[in-house]
């Protein structure tokens, strides 16, 4: 009964969430008409309003936006530029959600598991919230509890997003967005499955085990359901924090080179990426290693989807169009011009440039803060002007991580060889040994259900 009461995930608990989010999609529908109206509509006020309005949503909305955030013309300016910067901080629930959501999940009982318990959060998501605990024999844990009637949040903000987006579409049809939609919504209720993410961070920590410099937590079975998920607790402060404190230049490179391996390791090699490298989802250790967080977001690509990636990199740097028009294929592109390979490869230019350019350098050369945005802008209106695309489902996240980590990097400001980074991870690639490598460690994770890709 108690679950039920927590958890009401039936018509009444979604139409109070429709009841909140109607509002601001509605608004955000409003505007963008009156953008594409030439109207003027206060946008940049209203859109850092809505932003606040989101936080506080603690849900997918969030989500959603800060994931449109990165895609070219995915969204008005000011709206781009305000939902790039929202951060899991949203405040965390109170000790009464916090007992009932343990009872509900370990039972009356529950805190014979523990030798103490955190009654305040340690951290705040959008789908769930952190509480630091010690186990009977001794070892720290950190608890992550879902928030109640996250079910229906699901359900009724991705109504309300389509709605969204399907007013946009009829306004601006460079980028279709619809299969994006579609990955959003798998990739959120999978989110919402704590014992996939168990599964996700032992997949990483296979994929990871011969990087010392990274640590991924080691989930505890026996105390994880699919809304609790109990992992080892690792210390470690806000990059962020440090950057300001003052980090030397030694420090720098191997903090940047760790992320690097981080994140690009798992996708050339296993065909897999963490989708959300914001700030919050890693720690800096004393050794200046990383503690990589939160495996909610995890994407399983096909062999064949990475070899479409690497094919393009040699496109670009070889300048073979026909290869080019190829790997967009690869990954899901469909109705490709001559025109529009063109505009495509601006935006993979821009992502792969630093990848391809064989010095130490920043990750942006450009002076210009506004460069990638001016890059964003262009990309949109070429495709725009040749008839737009439909985004595949499997750009989605790489676009992100890519975007995401490029981001950090500009936060450390240190020069690094990322080609040579990038060399040293892809190797003489191998799309069956990357095959064999990957099904090795999914069955390794011992996935709830086979993850399909």
């Amino acid at each position: 009964m108690a679950e039920r009461d927590l958890d009401n995930s039936g018509m009444l608990g979604e139409l109070r969430r429709m009841v909140q989010t109607t509002g601001t999609v509605g608004g955000i529908a409003a505007r963008f008409a009156g953008h594409k109206m030439g109207l003027r509509t206060g946008g940049g006020a209203y859109a850092e309003d809505l932003k606040g309005v989101l936080g506080g949503l603690k849900g997918p909305l969030m989500k959603a936006a800060q994931l449109l955030a990165t895609i070219p013309g995915a969204l008005p300016e000011e709206y781009a530029k305000e939902m790039a910067e929202l951060q899991s901080n949203a405040p965390p629930m109170g000790w009464n959600f916090v007992r009932r959501r343990m009872t509900a999940e370990l039972g009356a009982g529950w805190e014979k598991n523990f030798r103490s318990f955190g009654r305040e959060a340690s951290a705040a998501a959008s789908l769930g919230q952190v509480h630091q605990a010690i186990l009977t024999d001794g070892r720290r844990v950190a608890c992550k509890l879902q928030y109640p009637d996250m079910k229906a949040a699901v359900e009724s903000d991705l109504r309300q997003f389509r709605m969204a987006i399907g007013v946009y579409h009829k306004l601006d049809n460079a980028i279709r967005q619809d299969d994006v939609v579609e990955e959003l919504t798998e990739r959120l209720h999978e989110e919402l499955d704590y014992k996939r993410e168990a599964a996700n961070m032992r997949l990483y920590r296979t994929i990871l085990s011969e990087c010392p410099e990274i640590t991924v937590p080691q989930p505890v079975d026996e105390l994880s359901t699919q809304r609790l998920l109990t992992m080892e607790w690792v210390n470690g402060r806000n990059l962020n924090a440090a950057i300001e404190a003052g980090l030397t230049e030694e420090q720098k490179k191997k903090i940047a080179r760790t992320l690097f391996r981080a994140w690009y390791l798992p996708l050339y090699r296993y065909g897999v990426v963490h989708g959300d490298p914001h700030m919050g989802n890693f720690t800096l250790r004393e050794d200046c290693g990383l503690n990589l967080l939160d495996f909610g977001a995890i994407r399983i690509f096909r062999p064949s989807f990475i070899k479409g990636n690497i094919d393009l990199y040699r496109a670009l740097e070889t300048k073979d169009k026909a290869l080019a028009t190829q790997a967009y294929a690869a990954w899901g592109f469909t109705g490709l011009t001559p025109e529009k390979v063109d505009v495509l490869n601006e935006w993979a230019g821009f992502l792969f440039g630093p990848l391809m350019d064989d010095r130490e350098r920043y990750i942006q050369d450009s002076e210009n803060p506004g460069f990638g945005r001016e890059v964003l802008s262009k990309v949109h209106d070429g495709l725009q002007r040749t008839g737009g695309v439909r985004l595949p489902r499997e750009f989605v996240l790489v676009d992100r991580s890519a975007v995401g980590l490029g981001s950090v990097f500009m936060r450390l400001k240190v020069k690094m060889n990322w080609c040579q980074l990038f060399r040293e991870i892809v190797g003489e690639f191998d799309e069956a040994a990357l095959a064999a490598r990957q099904k090795a460690a999914i069955e390794a994770a011992r996935f709830p259900e086979p993850p399909v890709f």
